[in-house]
């Protein structure tokens, strides 16, 4: 019997295009439908954001000159009144006072924050010690202790040095409260910093608080920006605890009530004889500072948090 003859076997390569089995490798339009469908998904989705965002801000700077039977009759509705009078109204309630108690505190808080920051995280980000980590960490557990949990031992703590309801108490916990994350931010930045131009400056005899001030603080200067702003934006916008610490602590001590204390208060006092379009002008005027300051430095701040990662 004659024994069959067997055909070699051929080895299939799927690679090569032609071959069976071979997979179809994604071409130049697929890729293009896939970018389109993502870019379409991006977009709609930044587009339904930023009407969250735009729409209640807009409702709001509206209903600052609609009248109270406008405000309660319908939401939707548009003010047939276009006078600022509104505005002055509610300047003259209280409100320049909380603006003006706001700046106060601010002007020191910021710049204190950023200094101290600054200092301790370039510290921990360029120079190598005992304990270096161990304090790296301190300052970033802080970042996670909850606020509510410190107002009991921050008011004591303020009472017995008589810092309640003042400009320095206030002062001095804004800076504490904002240090953590500060040092977290600038500490990330300061490392990605060139080590050639820190070693250039000591070689050239400069200290080390000069080569601080005069040569990485202007190397980290978009850091600083994008960390400032956000400073800003929280110290402004901090309500618990102010409402804990500045509350006058006798009848005849005068208050001096914060931003958004004031808002507040200014609900409280119209009792029954409601003027909303005041309350609604007030929370414009401490609202339009905040989105003037973003919208001007949006580009700054992008560019400072891309920075670290860029370098």
């Amino acid at each position: 019997m004659s024994t069959p003859i067997k055909e070699p076997s051929v080895a299939v390569d799927d690679s090569i295009p032609g071959q069976r089995g071979s997979k179809k490798a994604p071409g130049p339009g697929d890729r293009r439908t896939e970018g389109m469908t993502l870019n379409v998904f991006s977009h709609g989705f930044l587009v339904l954001w930023a009407v969250l965002i735009v729409l209640p801000l807009l409702w709001l700077l509206l209903s600052a000159f609609k009248t109270d039977a406008q405000i309660g009759g319908s939401a939707l509705s548009w003010p047939t009144n276009w006078s600022f009078d509104v505005f002055g109204r509610a300047w003259d309630k209280g409100i320049g006072d909380y603006f003006a108690n706001t700046l106060i505190v601010l002007v020191f808080s910021v710049p204190l924050t950023m200094l101290f920051g600054a200092m301790a995280a370039y510290v921990l980000a360029r120079y190598e010690f005992p304990g270096n980590r161990i304090i790296y960490y301190f300052f970033v557990s802080g970042a996670m202790f909850p606020v509510f949990l410190a107002l009991v031992p921050l008011f004591f703590t303020l009472q017995r040095f008589s810092l309640l309801n003042t400009y320095q108490g206030l002062i001095l916990v804004y800076i504490a409260y904002s240090l953590p994350f500060t040092v977290f931010f600038m500490h990330s930045f300061f490392r990605t910093l060139p080590t050639a131009i820190h070693e250039a400056a000591v070689i050239d005899g400069a200290s080390h608080t000069r080569v601080f001030f005069q040569v990485m603080m202007p190397m980290a200067k978009p850091g600083l920006l994008s960390i400032g702003i956000f400073n800003v934006l929280g110290q402004w916008n901090q309500y618990i605890l102010p409402s804990v610490l500045m509350q006058p602590q006798s009848s005849g001590e005068k208050e001096k009530y914060v931003l958004t204390q004031g808002l507040i208060q200014l609900q409280q006092q119209q009792g029954y004889a409601t003027d909303l379009p005041v309350l609604f002008a007030g929370v414009a005027i401490a609202m339009l500072p905040m989105l003037v300051v973003y919208l001007s430095f949006q580009r700054q701040i992008q560019a400072g948090l891309t920075a670290g990662t860029m370098k």
